[in-house]
Order: structure tokens, then C-alpha cells, then sequence
């Protein structure tokens, strides 16, 4: 047996609470372990007993999982005493093999040597992750102010560019979006199916996407007022839609009032410390900050960076982000690089809003693992750049085939406690992204395929304005084109709206889609055939997706009702790459 692929700890995604009775236990094996076991009890039952030496009961665990190295293996238990002591025990090729937190070995040396358990203390309900519930329902709707709608009647401006020349978009180029355009398109939002608007910044900047923020209180006026966003989140919450502002906290823009203050005063400031200056010449003119004087965001010295541990800086945020929920009552912040800031800082600011809006979704941009963000106290989400990762190698790489898009995906689905799998942020292109359309070259039908993908993964799923037409950008530039409603209006779009419509009402309608219950069904003579079944454990409903993974028709033979196709009876072919269809069977 590999004993390198045994791994397991105490806590993150292998040790959680799911609920205020259940513990999550999971083992991670390699692929040549037949069975699993977790022996546990309570870590004082032997001083009850009166026995000389603790014990664990044995249960067998559930195969959970399976990727590219690994098994991944599954214990669901409530503890009556909220807490638990516990080992393992795996058997591979006829041998048995103890799992303790020092050593992986051999039942004979277990008995003969000093053995570590591995312990889950006590299930206290504060420390449990519990995002909020609604989250999971919403499908959500990237948009920058600037360059998705101008309000009808607003006055013309000689800076701006005229809206229809959106075909050669400049890096810093104004067209005039405000946040009146995006009140008056909350219908057409609305129709589309969504459920939840982000916000880029919409605070005081010299730049169109302001994430140089001056002022984290005023709204800039290239978007309108206070009146303006209250209105805004009025009308949109009357229709359903919930509203979530990107907050910049990791840093500022330069006109910043403790920023200013830090230049003209130097060390005599009071706000010196809520930066991080490492020469007493930081103001040395130079576009980049790469000798280090000060840091900043990436390298650039207009975005110095906030030092987040500073409690007056905490204190600082902290109202802000309360004005924003009591005054405006906005339902959640993104955290713009969201893994810089303190986790100091993040758990006294979750701490304040949480208790002044119960359900506020805090979400942390993030591109990587972010385990260590994703407890109680924290984030409630993070962008979920692994998942759109494994949607676009997919298609990147005609060489994967389904079984290796499922080990990627689980992957992804094993990363975080479930909890966190129902809410992460799935999006296929943001702001910072080339559009997904680009990535497609204008291939609607493989468009329609990551997007269905999309639609039927665990979490909460996200457009980028424009996405639902196939709008394109590869660079900064091009990705933040304004919306082309000239087009919208003449009709242009109407059968891509059509089916991003129809798969974001299958989403809305089918539970089934919210749950983190995968089956894959594999075709041996069509490793591109990407076939999976989403199910609950409370309903004898099954959702089947099929994606037709190459460039040719696909014969297939199905029992069931189709939902998202051109209908099926028997036998059918794939051409448009795919369908979703409802049985009451797994297959």
C-alpha cells in the first residue's frame, strides 16, 4: 500500500461541522485501498468506563470521491457529547493498516507503539460555517457602472465616448454608465432570470473602474448620488434582485484623506501606521514601487496598499462597510483582493455587519485554495477560480477526456466543507478575465456548453454582463466594452438570450442543480462524452447533463424526459452538444 497518499487532518475540508449536531470526517487513500474505517468514541470514554486504555468503535466509511491520485472517503456522525477522538483503519490487497495523526502503520505496530489520535474537541455553534441560505438560489450578474448602461435622458458630456462606438474600447476610455442606466435595465435582469447584482466600485475615483477608491463614502458622481444607490437596491430588492458593492479595503487611491495626510506630514501624521512605509523618501517620483519604499497593490504606486492589522484601520472599515448596510441596505461585499487583507481584519468587520444584517453575503476574491479564509468569522465565499479552471481546460485540451474533467472537478467539490461547496462563487469570465466568448472564438455552441456546465454545478453561479449575448474582449480593454443595446434592441441576440434565458430558469426550478450530489457515467468508445447525474438524497428525481465533448455528432440512447435540447425519443444524436434531461432513475 501507498502509504504518501494516506493523509488526513483534524480540520479544514477533512474534519468540519456541518450543523450544530454533525461532524464530517473525511481520508484521503491512495487508489489501491479496498475499504476504509474510522474508529472513534468520546475522547473520555475509557474514564467513564473505568477502563485502563481509550477505544474507538468501528464504522465503515463511504467512497466519496474519486481523482486523479486519490480516493477520498466519507464519515457523517453526531457526536451525543459534541465531541470525538478517532483513528483510522484501511484495508488494501487483503492488509489492514492503522491511520493515527503521528504515523500511518501496521495493526502489530499499533499495538507495540506509541500512537497519537486524532481529536475534534468540541462543536461549538460559533465556530461553524454558516453562510447565508439564500445564496445558493441566486444566480448573479457582474456589472461595471461604467460600461453597461447610461440613463436614458442623461446629459451629453464631451469627455465621454458616444456609447455605439463600443467596438474599439480604450484602456481609459468614460462612456458614462451610471447607476440610474442599471435601474433602468433591472427589468430586462429581471427577465433574464437574475437574482443578484455585483457591483464593481462605485466610490469616488479618478479612473472608470475606481478601484483607486478616494472616498469608500461618497458615491462618484460619473454614477450618480446616495439617492441614486438607494433607489437602485429599493427597486431591485421589490423585484427580487439582491445587491453586493465591491469594497477595495487591501488599498486606496492616492487623494485618499490619510494617504494625503501620510504625504504632507511624513512620520508626524496620525495615519502613518495604517500604511507600510519602508523609507523615510517613499515619495520619490516613480510610476512603480518595485525598490520596495512603500507597498502597494501589485507594483503599482498609485494603489498604496492599507495595512489591514492597524485596529484604526479596522475601526475605519468596519463603519464604512455598517453605513453601507444600515443607510443603503446592500446585501453583500466582495472583497477585492481579498487575500491580502488581515484575518484580523476580516473577522472583527464580519463580526459588526454580521450582527447588524444577519444574512449579509461576504464574499473574498481569491484565486487559488483558500481554505484558511473559509471559517466561521470570515468569508462566506470566495470566487471559485479552480472550478472555472476545470470548465475551460475541458474544452482548452481536446486530449482530457470526461473521467479527467470528473477527477479536476472533484477536486473542486472536496476543496471546502460543504457548506462553503453550496455557496462558492462560480463564474466562467470576470473584469480581470478574457471573455468566456473569446475563449469559445465565437463557437456559440461551445458557449452554450460552458454555460450549461455553469448552470448545473454546486454554488451560486455568476454572468458578466454581456456574457448572456456572447460579448468578446481578450484584454482589459476589450473584456469591459460597454453593453451593445443598439444591437439588443434590433434583435441581434434574441436566440442566444432565448437559451441563457431557458438554462437560468432550469436552474431556478430544479433543486436538484443546488446540492453537491454528483454520479458520472462514462462511455468507454466516447472518452469526450462528458455525462453526469445530479440528484437529492430526498427525492427519487434524477437531472441528467450531457456534453458532447468533440467536433462531431454523438449517437446517444436515453430514457427520459428532455429539458434543454431539441427533444429526444430513444436514440438521438448530439450535434448541438447538449442536453439536460429529468428521470426517475440513476443510471
Amino acid at each position: 500500500m501507498d502509504r504518501a497518499a494516506v493523509f488526513h487532518r483534524s480540520n479544514g475540508s477533512f474534519c468540519y461541522a456541518a450543523d450544530r449536531d454533525t461532524v464530517v470526517i473525511r481520508l484521503q487513500t491512495g487508489k489501491d485501498v479496498d475499504e476504509a474505517f474510522i474508529l472513534c468514541s468520546d475522547p473520555f470514554i475509557n474514564e467513564l468506563e473505568r477502563k485502563s486504555r481509550w477505544y474507538g468503535k468501528p464504522y465503515p466509511m463511504s467512497f466519496l470521491a474519486e481523482t486523479e491520485c486519490h480516493y477520498l472517503w466519507e464519515y457523517r456522525i453526531k457526536p451525543p457529547f459534541k465531541r470525538l477522538q478517532y483513528y483510522f483503519e484501511i484495508r488494501s490487497e487483503g492488509h489492514s493498516y492503522c491511520v493515527f495523526d503521528n504515523k500511518v502503520c501496521t495493526i502489530d505496530d499499533a499495538e507495540a507503539s506509541v500512537c497519537q489520535y486524532f481529536k475534534f474537541p468540541w462543536l461549538n455553534p460559533s465556530d461553524i460555517l454558516s453562510p447565508p441560505e439564500y445564496v445558493s438560489d441566486i444566480v448573479w450578474y457582474q456589472i461595471m457602472p461604467d460600461r453597461f448602461c447610461r440613463n436614458a435622458g442623461a446629459p451629453d458630456d464631451p469627455k465621454l465616448v458616444p456609447w455605439n462606438q463600443h467596438k474599439k474600447t480604450g484602456f481609459n476610455h468614460l462612456y458614462g454608465g451610471n447607476l440610474k442606466g442599471i435601474t433602468e435595465r433591472l427589468p430586462y435582469l429581471h427577465e433574464l432570470g437574475i437574482r443578484g447584482l455585483y457591483l464593481t466600485p462605485v466610490f469616488l475615483s479618478n479612473s472608470y473602474h475606481k478601484y483607486n477608491t478616494f472616498d469608500y463614502k461618497t458615491i462618484d458622481p460619473d454614477f450618480g448620488t446616495e439617492d441614486d444607490m438607494r433607489k437602485l437596491v429599493q427597486k431591485a430588492h421589490e423585484l427580487g434582485i439582491r445587491i453586493m458593492l465591491d469594497g477595495v479595503f487591501n488599498h486606496c487611491g492616492t487623494e485618499f484623506f490619510a494617504w494625503k495626510d501620510v504625504c504632507e506630514k511624513r512620520e508626524l501624521s496620525p495615519y502613518y501606521e495604517w500604511f507600510f512605509i519602508n523609507d523615510k523618501d517613499f515619495l520619490r517620483d516613480r510610476f512603480d514601487t518595485a525598490d520596495g519604499r512603500f507597498y502597494t497593490f501589485s507594483f503599482w504606486a498609485g494603489m498604496p496598499k492599507l495595512n489591514t492589522n492597524n485596529p484604526e484601520v479596522i475601526r475605519y472599515f468596519t463603519d464604512i462597510c455598517s453605513y453601507w448596510v444600515r443607510e443603503w441596505d446592500i446585501d453583500g461585499i466582495r472583497f477585492d483582493v481579498g487575500d491580502e487583507v488581515s484575518h484580523t481584519f476580516l473577522q472583527a468587520l464580519s463580526a459588526s455587519l454580521k450582527a447588524l444584517k444577519s444574512d449579509v453575503f461576504l464574499l473574498g476574491e481569491i484565486w487559488f485554495d483558500s481554505i484558511r479564509w473559509l471559517c466561521a468569522g470570515e468569508y462566506d465565499s470566495v470566487m471559485n477560480y479552480p472550478l472555472s479552471s476545470c470548465i475551460n481546460d475541458f474544452s482548452r485540451h481536446p486530449q482530457l477526456t470526461a473521467k479527467e474533467f470528473m477527477y479536476s472537478l472533484n477536486r473542486c467539490l472536496t476543496m471546502y466543507p460543504e457548506q462553503s461547496v453550496r455557496v462558492m462563487f462560480n463564474f466562467l469570465d470576470t473584469h480581470d478575465t478574457t471573455r468566456i466568448a473569446e475563449e469559445c472564438k465565437g463557437n456559440q455552441r461551445l458557449l452554450l456548453q460552458k454555460l450549461a456546465l455553469l448552470m448545473t454545478m454546486p454554488g451560486t453561479p455568476c454572468l458578466y454582463y454581456g456574457t448572456e449575448i456572447a460579448l468578446r474582449g481578450r484584454n482589459a480593454a476589450e473584456n469591459r466594452r460597454p453593453m451593445p443595446w443598439d444591437e439588443l434592441e434590433k434583435g441581434m441576440h434574441d436566440d442566444m438570450l432565448h437559451r441563457v434565458r431557458e438554462l437560468i430558469r432550469l436552474r431556478h426550478s430544479l433543486p436538484e442543480l443546488k446540492t453537491t450530489c454528483f454520479r458520472f457515467i462514462f462511455d468507454d468508445k466516447q472518452p469526450r462524452l462528458l455525462h453526469y447525474q445530479r440528484f437529492a438524497h430526498d427525492s427519487s428525481r434524477t437531472i441528467g447533463i450531457i456534453l458532447n465533448g468533440t467536433n462531431t455528432p454523438l449517437p446517444l440512447s436515453l430514457q427520459g424526459n428532455s429539458l434543454f435540447s431539441e427533444g429526444f425519443d430513444g436514440k438521438v444524436l448530439l450535434p448541438e452538444g447538449t442536453i439536460i434531461y429529468e428521470t426517475d432513475s440513476i443510471q
